[in-house]
């Protein structure tokens, strides 16, 4: 019975001491896992937000026409001859570009110069009347009033010696009609018709295209216009425009075009339809590279003042936003939703919206953190 007794306590006391071995083990582990969660605050590199000068550039759709776009017309009408040309060719002023064939213009120019050859001998009989019936007037054998009329019928000969001579000239200027020539230096553009085309002054048989120089017409909405006009330097917009700065053209397959571009002109209404006003630019085009109708965008830089700009990778997209990591007082971060606008550079944004001046945001690492994350910040 004794014994029992004994083993009984001896059971009991090894239980105590298991469970206080048991307990000091669990206080143990909640010590090492509050150091160890105090040993994972990081440090991560952080920059105070600051106001600087940085340059934007805007892009808007632009479309490219020659300096001079002229429709190639016949003056008058008649069967296509001949076609000099080609679609694509570069030609000179002057240049023969397509003849015309109509025979009546040629039968015009006989029956003109055999006219004047009429008149001429029909002037010449008047001529001799009044050599004839002036002696004889002085003689006082006829009337002075036959000298009068013979003179007035020399007058209404050389009138239609004039008329005929006038024929003759028009018809001789439709003939040469019939040879059509550039009036510019340019590039030939489509050709619609062919060999044996009844034309007349309705049809344009092609287009050419000075593109020495060419235009580029692009377009702006009020805000911008207004945002455009107020930053130039001059008190009116002749001389705003005037002191812009150059412009780029990005060409259809997003490079860059070699030569800058001047705005030279902005229209004086805003299209009631669009909201819009039309600008023009002007860009040289020594090598022929830019031609009529076709697209592209005008780029033009915009100096914003006071700029809040942050590097691009202390950003992250998440469901199309924008957000950035702001540093709270006790070193917590905040994921922060922001509006930015990238700069020239590639590797940074203008803040739009979401940040202010003196915030501290995180600069690297940051697909480690997340919201309400401790960390030690790094200046």
């Amino acid at each position: 019975m004794k014994l029992n007794k004994i083993r009984i306590i001896a059971l009991l006391i090894s239980g105590a001491i298991i469970l206080g071995s048991c307990g000091g083990d669990e206080k143990s582990k909640a010590a090492a896992a509050a150091a160890g969660k105090q040993s994972q605050v990081l440090p991560y590199p952080v920059k105070v937000v600051t106001s600087q000068t940085a340059v934007l550039e805007n892009d808007y759709p632009a479309t490219i026409k020659g300096k001079e776009d002229i429709e190639i017309r016949p003056m008058v009408e008649g069967f296509i001859k001949s076609i000099e040309v080609d679609e694509g060719s570069v030609v000179r002023k002057g240049q023969l570009l397509f003849t015309l064939d109509f025979p009546q213009y040629t039968q015009n120019i006989r029956n003109a110069e055999a006219a004047i050859k009429t008149a001429v001998a029909e002037v010449n009989n008047a001529e001799m009347e009044v050599e004839k019936v002036q002696p004889l007037v002085q003689k006082g054998i006829v009337s002075k009033y036959q000298l009068q009329a013979a003179q007035y019928a020399l007058q209404v000969k050389r009138a239609a010696l004039n008329q005929a001579q006038t024929q003759l000239a028009n018809a001789r200027i439709n003939q040469n009609y019939t040879y059509i020539t550039s009036p510019v230096n340019g590039v030939v553009g489509s050709i619609p018709l062919r060999l044996g085309s009844f034309v007349n002054s309705s049809y344009v048989l092609t287009t050419v295209a000075n593109t020495s120089n060419v235009y580029v017409y692009f377009s702006m909405n009020e805000k911008q216009l207004l945002d455009f006009l107020k930053d130039k330097p001059g008190s009116t917009q002749a001389e705003k425009i005037r002191r812009a700065e150059p412009v780029k053209l990005i060409l259809s397959d997003g490079t860059e075009y070699i030569e800058k571009g001047k705005i030279e002109t902005i229209s004086g209404i805003v299209n009631t339809g669009t909201g819009s006003a039309n600008f023009r630019a002007n860009f040289e085009n020594p090598q022929g590279l830019l031609r009529s109708g076709s697209t592209g965008s005008i780029r033009i830089p915009v100096t914003i003042n006071n700029a809040l700009v942050i590097p691009q990778k202390a950003t992250f997209e998440l469901q199309g936003q924008t957000f950035a990591y702001v540093v709270q007082s006790n070193n917590k971060v905040k994921q922060t939703s922001i509006t930015v606008t990238p700069l020239t550079d590639g590797q940074s944004f203008v803040v739009n919206s979401g940040l202010k001046e003196n915030d501290k945001i995180v600069v690297n690492n940051i697909q480690n953190l997340k919201d309400g994350d401790q960390i030690k910040p790094q200046l």
